[in-house]
């Protein structure tokens, strides 16, 4: 996972506009809740580990469409396969509304979107062969 190393930059970036974006969504939806040291290290962590695997399957992302097209359609085909149903499923099972659910999920699809236009604006290096 060098390439992590390699795209620091860029990945720390989208970390931060990943951060921004839910912080933004949650007060336009009415979540004023104070955020305690423990979410706020989680959310961190969290939304740097999104950033670096989107990053590594941007890099890794076969050029059969516009680079703008892939870099975008990876996020959204990322989020359709993996985030939509995880956080569909486990916000259904704990008795959240539709809406609630719906709101969360268009967040994640929005921060994804958002985070890998960025990272591929400011760029991301592919590491060396055979590392």
């Amino acid at each position: 996972m060098i390439y992590i190393a390699i795209n620091l930059l860029p990945i720390l970036a989208a970390t931060l506009l990943g951060l921004a974006i839910g912080y933004g969504w949650h007060l336009a939806v009415g979540d004023r809740r104070p955020i305690g040291s423990r979410m706020a290290i989680l959310a961190i962590l969290g939304e740097f580990w999104l950033a670096a695997i989107l990053a590594g399957a941007l890099i890794l992302a076969p050029p059969k469409a516009a680079p703008w097209v892939m870099a975008v359609g990876s996020a959204v085909v990322i989020w359709a396969g993996f985030v939509l149903p995880a956080v569909a499923i486990s916000l259904a099972h704990r008795g959240m509304r539709a809406g609630a659910v719906a709101s969360e999920a268009l967040h994640w699809l929005v921060v994804m979107t958002a985070q890998a236009v960025l990272m591929k604006a400011i760029g991301l290096v592919p590491p060396p062969l055979g590392s």
